[in-house]
């Protein structure tokens, strides 16, 4: 029995110097011809071994990597305006809305005195209102007075003047010379034409 282990363990030794003295020229080439050592993947053949079971994210019975509930899908920024401006490039001021004021109505009736005149029996001045183009209204602001020209000018003044008179009646100085006052009326025509010219 001793024999017997001695020739086994002198064969092995034997073998072990001829395996170091064989493979010692050309032991670099054929470590570079032996395959890459793959890592072992514990999980056994056929998973992924990156995918590790204690990895965030992942399913811990071996499923897919489940979504993390602080995780959103990613959305892509609204198109809106871009504030930056390209060089070189000049702005314009959008034009303004014209200014409107609003003015208070003008009123449209005025008054307009004529020229005064003067005759042998005194001094003849009118005066008239006008609202547009329109002959509203005639007055005399001076006629001759005393004795019978006081009777005269009165019918003058009646005949001629107010809003129902004869001026505003025929709108010119076209007007019917009163009987017994013809003085007078030529003369109230005459200044009742310049107020006229004056208005119109």
């Amino acid at each position: 029995m001793r024999r017997a282990l001695l020739a086994i363990t002198g064969l092995a030794a034997s073998t072990t110097a001829l395996v170091v003295f064989k493979g010692s020229p050309g032991t670099t080439q054929v470590a570079q011809n032996l395959p890459t050592a793959q890592p072992v993947n514990p999980s056994g053949p056929g998973t992924d071994p990156s995918a590790a079971p204690d990895a965030p994210g992942t399913d811990p019975a071996g499923g897919a990597p489940t979504p993390s509930g602080s995780t959103k899908p990613s959305t892509s920024p609204k198109p809106g305006k871009t504030t930056a401006r390209p060089s070189n490039t000049r702005t314009t001021k959008a034009p303004s809305a014209p200014r409107t004021t609003t003015k208070a109505p003008q009123s449209t009736t005025r008054r307009v005195t004529g020229n005064g005149f003067e005759n042998e029996y005194g001094y003849v001045q009118v005066q008239i209102v006008v609202s547009g183009n329109r002959i509203v209204e005639a007055v005399a602001l001076s006629l001759p007075s005393g004795g019978e020209s006081d009777i005269h000018s009165g019918d003058v003044r009646n005949r001629y003047d107010g809003g129902g008179g004869e001026v505003v009646q025929k709108q010119n100085a076209s007007l019917n010379t009163v009987s017994g006052a013809t003085e007078t009326s030529n003369s109230y025509k005459q200044s009742l034409r310049s107020a006229i010219e004056q208005a119109f």
